[in-house]
């Protein structure tokens, strides 16, 4: 790893795509209550009566209560126009049913190949400060992590690959198997959002707060922020993404 410079400005694809789908009509609010109803598959999401579907037209069924409440939570925000960029919590159900269910072990392999190059592996080999910061929050999680689940993860400095005990990784996989569609779903965004397997991990194993695991996730950004002060684009970006990761996160701990 480098030494720190200053935030980039260039355009982020990502950013582009979010801020395209934003300038895209969106529907006006057409439903006047949002109520829940149990049913056989699950808790569906009701608009005047009429259950919520997927943009696939496949039912909105939630394996929870709480789970059901944080979705129609979402659907009452809405005021005279239905935004999408306001809803990560019906988005990541829709991922859930659509996508995710029908592909479990493909996942589960993507967050597992996140581990073999997790951001808690990759250590600053300066300044000084930043690489104390890194230590003090990354290692406790580390070494978790190889006492909860026997999985000992290698270290390194600097950005070139390393390869990770198979091991290691078998331990990992061992332990997204159980979980469900929605909680695979949960522990996938979180993954991609922080960079790191063993963050969102410990996020499911409640180790970790969300708003712990999304901290440690910033010490670099944060120690740049600190030499080159804020940049207007990153932040908005960055409250966003902080958005969709405590939806994540609901998911990921089953509506705790």
């Amino acid at each position: 790893m480098t030494e720190p410079k200053p935030p980039s400005h260039q355009a982020d694809p990502e950013r582009i795509r979010e801020q395209a789908a934003m300038r895209a009509p969106l529907p006006k609010r057409f439903y006047e209550g949002v109520t829940l109803r149990e049913d056989p598959a699950g808790w569906s999401v009701l608009l005047d009566g009429r259950p919520i579907k997927t943009p696939g037209k496949r039912p909105l069924a939630l394996p929870s209560q709480q789970l059901a409440e944080a979705v129609a939570a979402e659907w009452r925000a809405q005021e005279k126009i239905i935004d999408p960029g306001t809803m990560p919590m019906t988005r990541i159900a829709n991922t859930a049913i659509e996508a995710v269910s029908g592909q479990m072990q493909e996942v589960a392999s993507d967050v597992v190949a996140f581990a073999g190059s997790d951001l808690l592996c990759y250590r600053a080999a300066g300044p000084e400060a930043l690489v104390a910061r890194q230590s003090a929050a990354w290692d406790p999680i580390v070494q978790w992590v190889a006492s909860e689940l026997g999985a000992r993860f290698i270290l390194a400095q600097g950005v070139m690959p390393i390869e990770q005990p198979a091991a290691a990784l078998e331990r990992l996989a061992e332990a997204v198997q159980p979980l469900n569609a929605f909680q695979l779903s949960g522990l996938h965004v979180a993954t991609t959002l922080t960079g790191s397997a063993l963050l969102a991990l410990a996020v499911l194993r409640q180790r970790l707060t969300p708003e712990e695991a999304w901290a440690t996730a910033h010490i670099d950004e944060d120690y740049q922020i600190e030499l080159w002060g804020p940049d207007e684009e990153a932040a908005e970006r960055r409250a966003y993404r902080w958005d969709e990761m405590q939806a994540a996160c609901v998911y990921l701990r089953g509506g705790i």
